[in-house]
């Protein structure tokens, strides 16, 4: 076993969108609860070996579906923002995992309470993405509707790997989480908290000081990291569908890393081995979160949560000593 000194026992673990929604099945709710139990398991272990920690999720697919809904019903029910999506997303997803981690630590005799916290997230209104949107949601149009879209909804749009024209909107990056000092009380009384689902709802402040919405996204990773940080937790737990990062993947060349240093991973972020469409913005919320003070990061599979931290599994970040 390699295991770490660690500042204490308080976790963030961001579970992948295919927790959930699995791609290639069909995502019906009962699909949706089967695959949520079946991501649980590193979870529990790491509760019942005493983690105190935050569960956050991904949302993609789920807000694509929302959003497919809200077009579907356009001209006959009111139109939904994307923030108000993001928000119900985050609550029916946030029940789905709650009700699902609250039947298996009953199972396993683990006395652990779980709620589910709606968390807003802080943008700059002026951050350069808001004017640059970037991030494809939503469903597939030709170039014809596309063009009738911008023209009439004030849509942003873009060809998306010559598979058709989607809406794109800004991922500005994460601040702080409003609701950070009420989840950091809860972790440290004791309760397994969800929040920050799928990045958390954007917000900014308005020149009067109070809280507005904004139509974007925000990156599931990037804002779990932002949220581990302001709770103080020294663990921060990516769960993805893949056991390890790798150099140069899928080459003759590729290389798993097992454990590498911040500064170490910090550089072959630089030489381009993580792309932004799959492992890039995990490694960038890994460095966030080492930079903000954190002591490690673990990439992993779910069912091998708490084998990374001690070495066994997975892809282990440290900060340098």
């Amino acid at each position: 076993m390699n295991t770490i000194e660690l500042s204490n026992k308080t976790a963030v673990v961001a579970l992948g969108g295919n927790a959930i929604t699995v791609p290639g099945q069909e995502d019906t709710i009962a699909n949706q609860f089967a695959n949520t139990r079946a991501s649980l398991d590193g979870i529990v272990e790491l509760a019942r070996d005493g983690f105190k920690l935050v569960i956050t999720h991904g949302n993609g697919p789920q807000v694509g579906n929302a959003l497919l809904r809200v077009e579907l019903a356009r001209g006959k029910a009111p139109i939904l923002p994307l923030g108000v999506l993001v928000a119900d997303t985050e609550g029916g997803m946030g029940y789905m995992i709650e009700q699902s981690l609250q039947n298996r630590l009953k199972k396993d005799g683990i006395d652990r309470p779980v709620i589910t916290i709606i968390t807003q997230m802080i943008v700059d209104e002026h951050d350069p993405a808001v004017a640059n949107p970037t991030k494809f949601i939503g469903q597939f149009y030709t170039e014809q509707d596309a063009r009738l879209f911008e023209e009439t909804r004030g849509w942003t749009m873009k060809a998306d790997a010559n598979r058709g024209w989607r809406r794109v909107v800004p991922s500005p990056v994460p601040l702080r989480a409003v609701e950070a000092p009420l989840i950091k009380q809860l972790v440290e009384n004791g309760a397994i908290v969800l929040a920050g689902g799928g990045g958390g709802i954007p917000v900014y402040i308005d020149s009067k000081g109070n809280l507005e919405g904004m139509d974007a996204v925000i990156d599931k990773d990037l804002g779990s990291a932002v949220l581990a940080a302001e709770i103080g937790a020294s663990v921060l737990s990516i769960l993805t569908s893949v056991d390890n990062v790798a150099l140069n993947f899928g080459k003759p060349n590729q290389k798993v890393l097992e454990s590498c240093t911040f500064t170490e991973m910090k550089r072959y972020y630089a030489e381009g081995h993580f792309p932004p469409g799959s492992m890039g913005p995990k490694v960038a919320a890994a460095l966030k979160f080492l930079e903000n003070g954190g002591d490690v990061v673990a990439i992993t599979s779910f069912k091998n949560a708490r084998k990374a931290l001690n070495g066994e599994a997975g892809t282990r970040i440290v900060r340098d000593r």
